[in-house]
């Protein structure tokens, strides 16, 4: 008979979490025998609560959202909110885990291996957060210490074969890509989008996190008016999260629109945008562009080799920053118009750009091919839970 283990899965925010959970779910379906407990450093690990694993540690929406990094203004709000008496305690959950687990696997950056090394027990490092492509190097030094010299650190996994090459490089063994999870909860539902054939369709990507992204869309709705100035016909469908959807008939009024069940539209501009909740994977499959202004979004985007025009919002997550660090990490997939929150100018220059990039068709055959090396194919989730169950082997 097998022997029951246990792993304790440790991730800090949105993206890292689905990444986390989708590995999990794969290795309790191939490897029963290996029992699952969730770490979530960043949020309240909702992806792992929608899994029905058991969640060992206090968890709080903070302000930053997990991107305390880009503002100071919100790091002094973290701090007011709790940061620190929250992170004691998922310290404490980290020190216990040590003595009720026998694995620790960490996905993020360098705070997930941080508390994969405070369990005190053998881990894993999937570096979701980090790649090679971002500044042609690898991550620092002090960040390799935690992750790499410790002898408890089995395994080095990364989001990318380029990053795993630079890695192999500097000496260290312990180190392969094994494929990207978020390419594998991308199966179309088949929902009837309303699509008209033979007329580009335009994917609004519009981020997760509110109210930034009712802001978002209310900005890619100035910018589907440009679109429709400069090329017709074209069709618009948003993606949008569930929490979105109450707040369409505001949004609506706000950019001088109208809205009738799921759909916003000016009828002076014969312009219609649909949005749905539930058809995130069926959209990006069938659109032919992307309007992105998130992160995980655009990635999935680009991985299923789709071009993304990138324009600026008002923050938090979404500023120029992180927009170019994006357009670093996902080469020539994404263009990002303008390092300001985008004004009129901004909006035309983007909507010249969608409508040159829909007319290359050399261009769009390049996306296909970078999708595949810059993020992947499916079937990362299972490879990533044959290394945690290989490793188990030797421990």
């Amino acid at each position: 008979m097998t022997q029951k283990k246990r792993v304790v899965f440790i991730s800090n925010g949105h993206g890292e979490d689905l990444n986390a959970c989708e590995v999990l779910k794969a290795m309790r379906q191939k490897y029963p025998h290996l029992e699952a407990i969730a770490l979530p450093l960043v949020g309240e690990g909702n992806a792992y609560l929608r899994a029905g694993v058991e969640i060992v540690t206090p968890t709080k929406a903070l302000p930053s959202g997990g991107f305390a990094y880009l503002s100071l203004w919100k790091q002094i709000q973290d701090f007011q909110s709790g940061l620190i008496a929250l992170t004691w305690q998922q310290i404490q959950a980290a020190r216990q885990c040590g003595k009720t687990c026998d694995f620790a696997f960490a996905t993020g950056d360098v705070l997930p291996a941080i508390f994969a090394y405070l369990t005190g027990l053998p881990y894993a490092m999937f570096l979701v957060s980090s790649s090679a492509f971002y500044e042609n190097r690898y991550i620092p030094r002090w960040e390799q210490a935690l992750m790499m010299r410790s002898p408890r650190c089995q395994k080095i996994l990364t989001r990318d074969a380029y990053s795993a090459e630079l890695i192999k490089q500097r000496g260290y063994r312990n180190v392969s890509f094994a494929g990207y999870p978020i390419m594998d909860v991308l199966e179309p539902t088949g929902r009837d989008l309303h699509l008209i054939a033979d007329v580009p369709a335009i994917a609004l990507l519009t981020g997760s996190r509110l109210p930034e992204a009712a802001a978002n869309l209310l900005l890619q709705i100035r910018l589907c008016e440009q679109i429709a100035l400069v090329m017709q016909p074209v069709q618009f469908r948003a993606a949008l999260v569930p929490s979105m959807m109450p707040l369409l008939p505001e949004i609506a009024a706000q950019a001088g629109w109208q809205y009738d069940t799921g759909k916003l539209y000016q009828p002076e501009l014969g312009l219609s945008i649909l949005c749905f909740s539930d058809a995130f994977a069926d959209i990006l499959h069938q659109c032919n562009l992307a309007i992105g202004m998130a992160g995980t979004a655009v990635e999935q985007a680009v991985g299923l080799g789709k071009p993304v025009i990138q324009i600026i919002g008002n923050g938090p997550q979404f500023n120029y920053r992180f927009a170019n660090a994006q357009e670093r990490l996902l080469g020539l997939s994404v263009r990002t118009i303008g390092q300001e929150p985008a004004n009129l100018e901004t909006l035309q220059n983007a909507a010249k750009c969608i409508n040159q990039t829909l007319g290359d068709r050399e261009y769009l055959e390049q996306c296909k091919i970078n999708g595949l090396e810059r993020v992947g194919a499916k079937g990362g989730s299972e490879r990533l839970a044959d290394a945690i169950a290989e490793i188990l082997l030797l421990i």
